[in-house]
């Protein structure tokens, strides 16, 4: 009982000081008025408080870390303080890995939290803490039954947003009265979206969890409906608080207390009641592991298993997207269709290869992970590329909310001509991290360690899209680089780019092992007939076949983009000669050659 009750406080705490720390960071990043992405007197404040928290966060996370290792072997606490035990549980079980690993991050961030003075450490310090909380989710037992990557998607938006919404609203109480009104105008934009996104992940993750006919006629389940119903009255009384806090001139301490001083206390309960939850078995529905039939046209094409997290970034992607560019038609600028296309289509087939007929079957063989990850990593860059992402954003972000202040649209152009930003952005390491990154994948025990877990496996198709859409951003990418690429470089780094693909192919073919550890034969898929390496030689093949193809195509963009710079600059230069002529002087050309004339007379005289 001891075991429990402490499991069950060090969990609260430990959310309630992790998210407080997010609302700190968050406030000090966007909220509060920086001076050129330098951290003002008000945000250095906050950022001794928030060290505090932090170093509290990290306590609490110790804490939890060591009673959840009490608790799995059925001990008291001072039992589980065995080192040598204790060391295979944060090295071997990925539950006890998850929270070192969240614990060791917490220590990180308050560490570091006291040492930073300009916005772009903070933001990273901030995305450091949010994938810190959302880690342990991936091995919560609410991933149990149902569907798996919509109830571990699902789990994932709903700790991130929830985050977001109480840590905010915790920060938003210590900022002080002459900050407070401008912080909260932004804050409830977030906190509206955040909000919504935290029901609507509760509710798709009980659905995918309970058994609607028997789970919900059990406590968790009424628990589970009390949840929802509290945090959908929250977002209403939210809604009407902050509307009434926008037309004051001033939020005090009366007024703040007045109007969100219940909103607080109803957001408290619910974390505990997450807490709760999230320490007690669920009723899960119970379903077998239904191996899809062998893979067809049809089958592949219609075949739908959501992985949540993936699309709520997608979706978010999208929405981004079109605000921008409704934005840009409001004030009365053009943005061309077919980047709008361009765009949708790579977003179609990142869904496509992660929750699609592709993602489904690439769980189950490794040619279709092939497929899927040639599509994620090599033709879905190129769309999102073209969609110009960046220019729209550029376009479109806020600029300060005070002549010095570095707006969204600042600390997006900061962060493109940082240090980091020249680094990655060198076609030589753009290269490496594109190709070498194969190897590194599949001819180490690396890929069937991420294929095992959910995170890895979300992990891997972060880097296709991440690597891919860097790579293809610098060869045939019409954004803003803060690297100026010569053409026949790109032509060089894509000649290179297809010779490397083609060895790594080649190399896969000719293994005679496996290179997915046994993964896909745990997977069982009879249709497979168990012949895995001749499985893997076929993955070989579509790599070899489907990954030339974006590089030829990427090649002949770059031609054509070559040619089309060049002939902009002829057009400049006789433009130039025709203006200089209409004026009565001579060309460039006959300028350089009076200045060589000048030359020669001064050595002969």
């Amino acid at each position: 009982m001891q075991i429990e009750l402490l499991l069950l406080g060090s969990k609260y705490l430990t959310y309630l000081s992790s998210f407080a720390v997010v609302g700190f960071l968050l406030s000090m990043a966007f909220l509060l008025i920086n001076n050129d992405g330098s951290l003002k007197e008000v945000s250095l404040k906050l950022r001794q408080k928030a060290s505090l928290i932090a170093l509290l966060w990290f306590a609490s996370s110790t804490i939890f870390l060591i009673t959840t290792f009490a608790n799995i072997l059925d001990t008291s606490f001072s039992d589980a303080l065995d080192m040598t035990s204790l060391q295979s549980f944060v090295s071997q079980v990925s539950v006890g890995r998850y929270l070192f690993i969240q614990t060791l991050a917490a220590f990180l961030v308050g560490y570091f939290l006291l040492r930073v003075r300009k916005v772009l450490p903070v933001i990273t310090l901030l995305l450091i803490s949010i994938i810190a909380i959302a880690l342990p989710a991936f091995e919560s037992h609410s991933v149990s039954g149902g569907s798996h990557a919509l109830a571990t998607g699902s789990m994932l938006l709903h700790v991130i947003a929830l985050s977001l919404w109480v840590g905010g609203l915790f920060a938003i109480t210590f900022i002080p009265i002459d900050d407070r009104k401008i912080a909260i105008e932004r804050f409830s934009v977030m906190a509206l979206w955040a909000a919504i996104t935290v029901v609507l992940s509760g509710v798709v993750n009980a659905w995918a969890r309970l058994n609607f006919v028997a789970a919900w006629d059990s406590a968790y389940a009424r628990v589970v409906i009390v949840k929802i119903l509290l945090t959908g009255s929250l977002i209403f009384i939210g809604y009407l608080h902050r509307k009434n806090l926008a037309t004051k001139e001033k939020i005090n301490w009366s007024i703040l207390l007045r109007l969100i001083g219940f909103e607080v206390a109803l957001m408290a309960a619910i974390t505990a009641i997450g807490v709760w939850l999230s320490l007690n078995a669920s009723p899960d529905r119970v379903v077998d592991l239904v191996i899809p039939a062998e893979p067809t046209l049809r089958r592949i094409l219609f075949a739908y298993e959501p992985d949540l997290f993936f699309i709520g970034l997608l979706v978010v992607a999208v929405a981004l997207y079109i605000k921008g560019v409704v934005i840009l038609k409001k004030r009365g600028d053009s943005w061309p269709v077919g980047r709008t296309v361009a765009f949708a289509l790579g977003i179609s087939a990142l869904d496509f290869a992660t929750s699609g007929g592709l993602g489904v079957y690439a769980m189950y063989s490794f040619e279709y992970h092939m497929v899927a990850h040639m599509t994620i990593g090599m033709i879905a860059p190129i769309g999102l590329v073209l969609g110009a992402p960046i220019t729209l954003a550029l376009r479109t972000l806020p600029q300060g909310r005070t002549k010095e202040e570095r707006g969204p649209r600042g600390i997006l152009l900061a962060v493109l001509h940082s240090r980091y930003g020249m680094i990655i952005t060198h076609p030589v390491v753009a290269l490496i991290l594109f190709d070498g990154s194969l190897f590194v994948l599949y001819f180490t025990d690396l890929f069937g360690t991420l294929m095992a877990s959910h995170a890895g496996h979300l992990l891997m198709n972060l880097h296709f899209v991440a690597v891919g859409f860097l790579f293809f951003m610098i060869i045939v990418g019409i954004d803003p680089n803060p690297r100026r690429v010569h053409h026949l470089v790109r032509i060089v780094i894509l000649f290179a780019t297809m010779a490397i693909h083609a060895f790594f192919s080649i190399a896969l073919l000719a293994s005679t092992a496996l290179v997915d550890k046994g993964f896909y034969a745990s997977q069982g898929a009879p249709w497979l007939l168990g012949d895995f390496l001749a499985d893997q030689r076929a993955g070989g093949s579509v790599s070899w076949a489907m990954g030339e193809i974006p590089i030829i195509l990427a090649l002949v963009a770059t031609f054509i983009q070559w040619m089309r710079e060049d002939a902009k600059e002829t057009r400049r230069i006789d433009r130039n000669e025709e203006r200089m002529a209409a004026m009565g002087e001579d060309d460039e050309l006959a300028q350089y050659n009076t200045y060589l004339q000048s030359l020669n007379s001064r050595k002969e005289n």
